[in-house]
């Protein structure tokens, strides 16, 4: 979504509450000056990339050991 600087100053709360779900693109003189988004967006969807990769028998210890080639 993109919004002037000026509408995003009249309706601040508002677009904090959308830049949850979706990135806000700032404009000033129909260029794009800044971007609002969700700092952990790109964590959440990342986390959930990875839910049924690993096996359910997975651990940690071990897979450090083959990593770093221990015995």
């Amino acid at each position: 979504m993109s919004v002037t600087a000026t509408e995003l100053k009249n309706n601040l709360g508002k677009y904090l509450l959308l830049s949850a779900t979706e990135d806000i693109f700032i404009t000033k003189n129909g260029k794009i000056v800044a971007k609002l988004t969700n700092p952990y967006q790109d964590r959440v969807e990342t986390a959930k990339s990875l839910f049924g990769i690993l096996p359910a028998n997975a651990d940690m210890d071990e897979t450090r050991k083959d990593r770093l080639g221990a015995k």
